[in-house]
């Protein structure tokens, strides 16, 4: 599967869907037993658990909490996987888009959050580790859960 390309030249794939659970055991389960997913990473992600499901080509991950905004149900965001965030987020700012902060950058995960049309609430993201969770935990970016 190939990612998509901006007229900057700039890569971009679709990730994960980032949910909220109210149950996320009962989430997990769920997903396991209907779809075959495979629980990738459990750990502890800013402040909360998260489970990181993988399910064919892409993935989806839960937040140990309710969903807090009724007008947007279940999902947090829209993880969006990027070769290049500062090119990304410098070609979006070129055609007038305006973030509300800047990159967050944890060395391995650097990461901006951006509202798209809709309430749609988007992580841009790039990692220089695929998304190695052992690398991860052992600089201090996430915590598995116990």
């Amino acid at each position: 599967m190939s990612a998509a390309r901006n007229a900057s030249g700039i890569t971009c794939d679709l990730h994960h869907a980032h949910l909220f659970a109210s149950s996320l055991d009962e989430s997990v389960q769920f997903y396991r037993e209907m779809f075959g997913v495979e629980v990738i990473m459990d750990a502890e992600v800013a402040g909360s658990r998260n489970v990181l499901l993988r399910l064919g080509e892409a993935h989806i991950n839960f937040y140990d909490q309710a969903p807090k905004d009724t007008g947007r149900g279940v999902m947090h965001h829209l993880g969006i996987r990027t070769h290049d965030l500062e090119g990304l987020v410098a070609s979006m700012k070129q055609k007038g888009f305006e973030f509300r902060k800047g990159i967050t950058d944890l060395g391995v995960l650097k990461y901006v959050m951006a509202a798209a049309p809709d309430g749609v609430l988007l992580e841009l993201f790039e990692t220089t580790a695929l998304l190695n969770w052992d690398v991860l935990e052992s600089r201090g970016v996430v915590r598995t859960a116990r």
